[in-house]
């Protein structure tokens, strides 16, 4: 009987903190407003994996994943999906040859 409790509290508390550890890995990606030299080109990331695209005033909706050190953005009409790469500074390229310039964090 103790060895049926200890057992089922220990899978309970596995389960937790697999949990956890999902939830956080998550929540760990890129998050805030990031942003070409100019400014032409805007990338808002909200909570929930939703986002923002913003390029010369016009705005696409967004959702977007991480995994990795890429951050995958599927958007609404002509925008389409782009695979960014999250760089250990915090900036963001797009996929080489492409037309995304790279993105920095606004402050």
């Amino acid at each position: 009987m103790k060895n049926q409790i200890r057992s089922r509290t220990l899978t309970i508390l596995a389960v937790a903190a697999y949990l956890l550890m999902i939830a956080t890995a998550c929540s760990s990606g890129p998050n805030g407003t990031y942003s070409n030299d100019n400014g032409s080109i805007t990338l808002e990331l909200k909570s929930g994996g939703k986002a923002n695209l913003t390029y010369m005033g016009d705005v696409a909706s967004c959702t977007e994943a991480t995994s990795g050190n890429q951050l995958t953005l599927n958007c609404k009409g002509d925008a389409g999906t782009t695979v960014f790469t999250i760089h250990d500074d915090g900036s963001l390229t797009g996929p080489p040859g492409g037309y995304m310039p790279a993105l920095h964090k606004r402050k």
